[in-house]
C-alpha cells in the first residue's frame, strides 16, 4: 500500500509541478524587461529550418494528387450531411437526427508514401523456430518423466567429454523480490541489506567466488546508507569480474502486462544509476521470474548494447521440446525484423525452477542434496528426505562423482560443452553462514573435479558473462554473434503452465483497479518529463537558467524510481484517476495534449454550476454540451464537455466563468429507461431527465460518423439486421472456479469450464443521454455499469465507439467477470494481441488446449479480422484476452478468489475495488483487393486511438493572476510537424553525474517508427497527417531552442557513437526505437 501511495502521489505532483514550473518560466521570459530581441542577423540555424522548410515544401508538390484527393472527401463530408447551420454558426441537427457542428470543419490531408505502406507486405526469412507453429505441433501432454517429471530420460557415454572436457559455471545468485510477501522496505531491513553486506565481505575472502546481482533498486538503497570503504569494495568486487550486475534495470521488470514505456524507463533509471556511481556497463540479462517471456524484452536489451540473455519461466512442454531437439539455446530475432539486426542470443533453463533443486540437473532429489543451506539443523530441509552432507576428504569423491553425473546430463540438452548452473533463490545468502556453506563446500567438490583428469571437467563459480563468454570462445564466434548450428526462433513464450493445466493466465488481469492507475500514471510522467525537459531548455535559451527551480528534478527523479517499482513482475496492478468538481467563478483550463500530433478532441471538466461559457484564448465562444455526472443510476450533478483542437506535445487555455445562458451552451437530452414506474429519477431543473418504460425493441444513437443499435432489454451493444454492417454484440461472462483441490488464485486461472452468461433477476436500468458532443447509453447492472459513448467529432476522436465498463464484484465469490463481443467477422481461430503496447503478436485458439491455455496477455490492443474488416479492442489497461469461436473476442474484466493457489503468495484475491475498465472499439473496412497481412501491423488510425486512450489530455484548472500581469498563453513548442508514423517515447532530462539530483544539460530524446499497415481504408485523422520514410530534423522540431549536440545512444544511454552534424536528418526503420543525447538552449 505504501508504493501505492508513493506512485500515485509522486506521479501527481511531479505532473503539477512541471506544467506550474514551465508556465513560471515561460512568464518570466515573456514579461522580463531585459530580455531582447537580437535583430539583423541570419543564423546558421536559421538557414537549416529554410531549407528543411523548403524540403516539406517539395514533399507537399510531391504528394498534391493524394492531398487534394483527401480535400475534396472533407468538402464531400461535410455536403453529404447538408450541414448548412441555419444560423451560420450554431449546432443543429441534420435531417436524419444527428448533430452538426460547425465549429472548426477544416479540411485536413493524410500524404502517406508509398514506401512507408510496405512493411506488412514485406516478405521475411522464415526464422528456425517460430514459436506459433511450435504450438501447433505439440500435443500438450504431460507424461510422467521419471525423475524429470516433466521431461524423459537422460543418458550419455562415458567418453563423450574426452576430447573436449565440459566447463562447468557454477553461478551463485539471490533473487530479491522488491515487495512480494513482504513490502520493499520490509524485505530490504529483513533480508537484503544482509546479503549486500555479507557480499562485500564473503566475496572478498576467495577471488575465486562470484555472485551475480539483478535489482538496482536494492542496490541504491543499500549504497545510499553504506560507508565509503563498503561503497568502494563493491565496486572494486564488480570492476574486476566477481561480481556482475545483470540486466541493471531498477527491477526485473513483468513482461505480460507492463507497457514499453514503462520497461525501458526502469531499464534507463537503472543503467543511469549504475553509471554514475559504479561506471559499469551490464551485458547480460537475467530474467527467471517472469510468468512468460515477451519478445519486446530481447529486443530492448539489444538496443541496450547487452549480447546474451538468459529465461526460465516457460510452459513445462515447450521446455521439454526445445530440451530434446537441444534448442535451448538460440537467437531470438523479432517476427518483424528482414534480417538478423535485432538477434540477441538466449539461453532457457530446462527444469521446473530457478532453484537449487531444479538447476544442477535432471533429478531434484540429488541437486538437493547440493544445496548445503539445507544441510541437518538448519531452517529448510529437502522434500526428497535425503539431506546434503558436509564435504570431507571421505566423501568427496563419491559426492563429486554424485554431481558430475547431474551436470553430464544437463549438459545433454545443450549444443555445446560448456555448462551454466544456477545456485540461489529467493532472498538467498541473507546469512554468513550460508555463504561459507555453499562456497566452501562447492570449491571442495570443484578441486576434486579438477585434480582428476579422468573426469574431463573443469568447474568453477561464474558469473553469467564469465559463462557467456566460455560459450562464444568455444563455438569460435564473437559475443553475441550466432554460434554455428544454433538455430534463431521468433515469437513469445505465453501463456506459462508450470506443471498439469497449471497456466499463469490469471495475472494478467488482477487487481486491474491498480494495473489501470498504473497507466495513468505512465501517461502522467512521461508528460511532466517532456515539459520539464522543454523548460529547462528554454530557461537556458533566455538566460534565465538561474532563475528555474532545477531542484524539482528530484521529484522527477522520485517518480520514476516509484514507477519502476511498480513494473516488477510481483507488483504491477494499476491505477484510477479521481475526477475534481471545479468551482467555475471566472478561472483559466489550462489543457495539456501529451501526443505528438494536433488534436481535435472533447474536454470534460465537472461543474457546480450550469451556467458556464467557454472562451478560447483569442474569445471564440465554443459550443458546449452540458450533462449530468451521476453518482448512481438516478442521481446527478453537472458535466461540461466542449470540443478544442490542442497543439501538439502543448498546452492550450481556455477561459471558463459563470455566464447568462448563450445559445453556444447546449443541454443533453436524457432518457432514463427504467423497469418499472416506482424507480423515479432525481434531478434538477436545469438538467431535465425524462423517463419511460422500457421495453424489448431496439433503440439508437448515431453521430456524423457512427450509428449503434442497442437491445432494449440489455441496454448493451446488439447485432444490427443489416447485410451491409458488421454485426457486433456484447455480452457479459461469469467463470467460476474449478472444483477440485486446486483452484484459481491470484497468479492461476482454473476455471470449472467455460463461461455461463451473466444474469441478474431484475431488469438494468438504461440511461441515454445525446447531445451535440456525445451521445452514450448507460446500462446499470448489479455488478457493473457500462458506457457506450460516441463522438461526434471530426477525426480519431469519432471514429471509436468509447467503452467504459465500471466493475463491482466486491460481493462475490469465486468469480471472474468477462466481456465478450460477438461478430460475423470470419476470423476463425486467429486472432492477435500485442506484447507491451509494442508489437502484435498472431494467436491461435487450440482446442487441444484447456481454456486456461488459451487466454493471452493484452497491454494496449487486440484485433480480429477477415478478408473485409478488422476490429481492434484498444484498451487503457493490461488485461487477458482471448477468442474463443470465429469472431470473437473476450477479455476477463474481474477476479475475486478466496483462496491462495499454492505459488507462494499465501492468499486469494479478496480486496477487490470499485474499477473502471476503459477501451475503444474501432471498426476499418479493408481496401478491395488488398490481402489480408497476417504479420501483425496496425493501421495510422489504430495507432492514434491507442495513443488517444492511453494519453488523454490533463486539464488543469488555474486562478486569474493579479491584475497588471497578461493572462497565460497557448504554449505550442513544436516548430516542424512530426511525421505521423513517430511516436515520441519521451524527451527526459539526464541526470547530473555528480550529485544526480539535478539535470545536466543534455536531454536523451527516444523516437519510436510505427509500422503501418496500409491495406485498410483510409479515414480523415482530423489532422494534417505526413510520412517522410522515417526521416526527421530534430534541429527544426523545437520552437525557439537551438540544437548544440545531436548524439546517437544506447537506449539506456551508456553507449554514445559519434556525434551528428546538429542539421543532420535522422533516419528509422520502421519498428525502430532510437535514442538521442541533445542539448538543447
Amino acid at each position: 500500500m505504501k508504493l501505492r501511495k508513493q506512485v500515485t502521489v509522486c506521479g501527481g505532483a511531479i505532473f503539477c509541478v512541471a506544467v506550474f514550473s514551465l508556465y513560471l518560466m515561460l512568464d518570466r521570459v515573456q514579461h522580463d524587461p531585459a530580455r531582447r530581441q537580437n535583430g539583423g542577423n541570419f543564423p546558421r540555424s536559421q538557414i537549416s529550418v529554410l531549407q528543411n522548410r523548403i524540403e516539406q515544401l517539395e514533399q507537399l508538390l510531391e504528394e498534391n494528387h493524394q492531398i487534394i484527393s483527401h480535400i475534396k472527401d472533407s468538402v464531400m463530408e461535410l455536403t453529404d450531411t447538408g450541414a448548412v447551420s441555419p444560423s451560420g454558426h450554431l449546432p443543429f441537427r441534420s435531417a436524419n437526427g444527428s448533430w452538426v457542428l460547425p465549429f472548426d470543419r477544416r479540411p485536413t490531408y493524410l500524404a502517406i508514401k508509398s514506401q512507408d505502406c510496405q512493411f506488412a507486405s514485406v516478405s521475411r526469412d522464415q526464422t528456425d523456430v517460430q514459436m506459433l507453429d511450435v504450438y501447433s505441433l505439440l500435443k500438450f501432454d504431460n507424461p510422467d518423466g521419471g525423475v524429470w517429471k516433466q521431461g524423459f530420460d537422460i543418458t550419455y557415454e562415458a567418453n563423450e567429454w574426452d576430447n573436449e572436457p565440459l566447463q562447468v559455471f557454477v553461478i551463485p545468485h539471490s533473487h530479491n523480490d522488491p515487495g512480494w510477501i513482504k513490502t520493499f522496505d520490509k524485505y530490504f531491513t529483513d533480508q537484503t541489506q544482509h546479503i549486500l553486506n555479507n557480499m562485500v565481505v564473503k566475496l572478498a575472502e576467495d577471488p575465486r567466488r562470484k555472485f551475480i546481482w539483478s535489482e538496482i533498486s536494492y542496490l541504491s538503497k543499500w549504497w545510499e546508507t553504506a560507508e565509503p570503504q563498503k561503497q568502494e569494495a563493491m565496486r572494486k568486487l564488480i570492476l574486476e569480474g566477481q561480481l556482475e550486475i545483470v540486466t541493471g534495470g531498477w527491477v526485473m521488470t513483468d513482461e505480460a502486462n507492463a507497457h514499453y514505456f514503462a520497461m525501458i524507463d526502469q531499464l534507463i533509471e537503472g543503467h543511469q544509476w549504475l553509471e554514475r556511481n559504479i561506471g559499469v556497463t551490464p551485458r547480460s540479462g537475467w530474467a527467471v521470474d517472469p510468468f512468460g517471456h515477451s519478445a519486446t524484452m530481447p529486443y530492448l536489451l539489444k538496443k541496450s548494447n547487452l549480447t546474451s540473455m538468459l529465461i526460465q519461466r516457460i510452459h513445462y512442454s515447450i521446455k521439454k521440446h526445445f530440451s530434446s531437439t537441444r534448442n535451448l539455446e538460440f537467437m531470438w530475432r523479432q517476427a518483424w525484423d528482414t534480417g538478423s539486426s535485432t538477434d540477441i542470443f538466449c539461453h532457457m533453463m530446462p527444469f521446473y525452477s530457478y532453484d537449487v533443486p531444479h538447476t544442477c540437473g535432471p533429478d531434484p532429489k540429488i541437486c538437493c542434496q547440493f544445496d548445503f543451506k539445507r544441510l541437518p539443523g538448519g531452517r529448510i530441509n529437502c522434500p526428497w528426505k535425503v539431506p546434503p552432507k558436509p564435504i570431507v576428504e571421505a566423501n568427496v569423491a563419491e559426492r563429486a562423482q554424485l554431481l558430475l553425473d547431474q551436470y553430464r546430463k544437463k549438459s545433454k540438452l545443450y549444443r555445446s560443452k560448456v555448462l551454466l548452473v544456477p545456485l540461489g533463490d529467493d532472498f538467498r545468502y541473507d546469512k554468513s553462514l550460508e555463504w561459507d556453506q555453499q562456497y566452501i563446500n562447492y570449491q571442495k567438490l570443484f578441486d576434486y573435479m579438477n585434480s582428476h583428469p579422468e573426469l574431463h571437467v573443469q568447474a568453477q563459480f561464474g558469473t553469467l558473462t564469465d559463462y557467456f563468454n566460455a560459450l562464444y570462445k568455444t563455438t569460435g564466434v564473437a559475443a553475441g554473434s550466432r554460434p554455428a548450428d544454433f538455430p534463431v526462433l521468433s515469437g513469445d513464450f505465453f501463456a506459462y503452465a508450470d506443471r498439469e493445466d497449471h497456466y499463469w493466465t490469471g495475472y494478467y488481469t488482477s487487481r486491474p483497479f491498480y494495473k489501470s492507475l498504473d497507466r495513468v500514471i505512465e501517461s502522467h510522467l512521461r508528460g511532466a518529463e517532456i515539459l520539464y525537459s522543454l523548460a529547462v531548455a528554454t530557461a537556458r535559451h533566455e538566460g534565465m537558467e538561474g532563475r528555474y527551480p532545477v531542484t524539482d528534478y528530484s521529484l522527477l527523479v522520485d517518480a520514476r524510481r516509484a514507477v519502476g517499482l511498480f513494473q516488477h513482475h510481483d507488483a504491477i496492478t494499476g491505477t484510477a484517476k479521481e475526477n475534481v468538481v471545479i468551482d467555475y467563478g471566472n478561472k483559466y483550463l489550462v489543457v495539456f495534449n501529451p501526443i505528438e500530433q494536433e488534436r481535435l478532441c472533447l474536454v470534460k471538466v465537472l461543474v457546480n454550476t450550469v451556467r458556464v461559457r467557454v472562451l478560447t484564448e483569442d474569445g471564440q465562444t465554443l459550443p458546449v454540451q452540458l450533462s449530468a455526472q451521476w453518482g448512481s443510476a438516478t442521481q446527478m450533478s453537472a458535466e461540461a464537455t466542449f470540443m478544442a483542437r490542442l497543439p501538439p506535445l502543448g498546452l492550450a487555455v481556455f477561459h471558463l466563468y459563470d455566464s447568462a445562458d448563450s445559445p453556444m451552451t447546449l443541454r443533453s437530452d436524457t432518457l432514463l429507461r427504467l423497469s418499472s414506474r416506482s424507480v423515479t429519477a432525481r434531478a434538477s431543473d436545469p438538467l431535465p431527465v425524462h423517463s419511460q418504460l422500457a421495453d424489448p425493441q431496439s433503440f439508437y444513437i448515431s453521430s456524423q460518423f457512427l450509428t449503434l443499435g442497442f437491445s432494449g432489454s440489455t441496454g448493451l451493444i446488439k447485432r444490427k439486421d443489416d447485410s451491409k454492417e458488421v454485426k457486433v454484440q456484447i455480452q457479459f461472462m461469469v467463470y467460476g472456479t474449478s472444483p477440485s483441490k486446486d483452484k484459481s488464485g491470484a497468479y492461476l486461472f482454473l476455471p470449472d469450464g467455460k463461461p455461463k452468461p451473466y444474469n441478474q433477476k431484475e431488469p438494468p436500468v438504461v440511461r441515454v443521454v445525446e447531445g451535440p458532443l456525445f451521445s452514450e447509453v448507460v446500462a446499470h447492472y448489479q455488478h457493473f455499469e457500462q458506457t457506450i459513448r460516441i463522438h461526434n467529432v471530426p477525426g480519431v476522436d469519432g471514429l471509436s465507439i468509447d467503452i467504459s465498463t465500471m466493475v463491482d464484484i466486491r460481493d462475490q465469490s469465486n468469480k471472474e467477470l468477462s466481456m465478450r463481443l460477438s461478430t460475423d467477422i470470419k476470423s476463425d481461430d486467429i486472432f492477435y494481441t500485442d506484447l507491451n503496447g509494442f508489437q502484435i503478436q498472431p494467436r491461435r485458439f487450440y482446442q487441444k488446449l484447456p481454456v486456461q491455455g488459451n487466454f493471452y496477455p493484452i497491454s494496449s490492443q487486440a484485433y480480429i479480422q477477415d478478408s473485409r474488416h478488422r476490429l481492434t479492442l484498444h484498451t487503457a489497461q493490461a488485461l487477458g484476452v482471448t477468442s474463443f469461436e470465429s469472431g470473437q473476442l473476450e477479455v476477463i474484466m474481474d477476479r475475486r478468489l478466496m483462496q491462495d493457489d499454492n505459488r507462494g503468495l499465501g492468499q486469494g484475491l479478496k480486496d477487490n475495488k470499485r474499477t473502471e475498465n476503459r477501451f475503444r472499439l474501432l471498426l476499418e473496412r479493408r481496401s478491395f483487393g488488398n490481402k489480408v497481412s497476417s504479420s501483425g501491423t496496425s493501421r495510422l488510425i489504430s495507432h492514434m486511438t491507442s495513443a488517444i486512450l492511453n494519453h488523454e489530455v490533463l486539464p488543469l484548472p488555474v486562478v486569474p493572476k493579479r491584475r497588471g500581469i497578461p493572462p497565460l498563453k497557448t504554449f505550442a513548442p513544436l516548430m516542424s510537424k512530426f511525421p505521423c508514423d513517430f511516436h515520441l517515447l519521451n524527451l527526459r532530462s539526464i541526470q547530473n553525474k555528480q550529485d544526480g539530483l539535478t539535470p545536466s544539460p543534455y536531454t536523451a530524446l527516444l523516437l519510436h517508427r510505427l509500422a503501418l499497415d496500409c491495406s485498410i481504408e483510409a479515414q480523415n485523422l482530423g489532422f494534417n497527417c505526413t510520412t517522410t520514410q522515417g526521416q526527421l530534423n530534430v534541429s527544426s522540431l523545437f520552437k525557439n531552442l537551438d540544437l548544440q549536440l545531436l548524439q546517437p545512444v544506447s537506449l539506456t544511454l551508456m553507449y554514445s557513437s559519434t556525434p551528428l552534424a546538429n542539421h543532420s536528418t535522422i533516419s528509422l526503420d520502421p519498428m525502430e526505437i532510437s535514442a538521442f543525447k541533445l542539448k538543447l538552449r
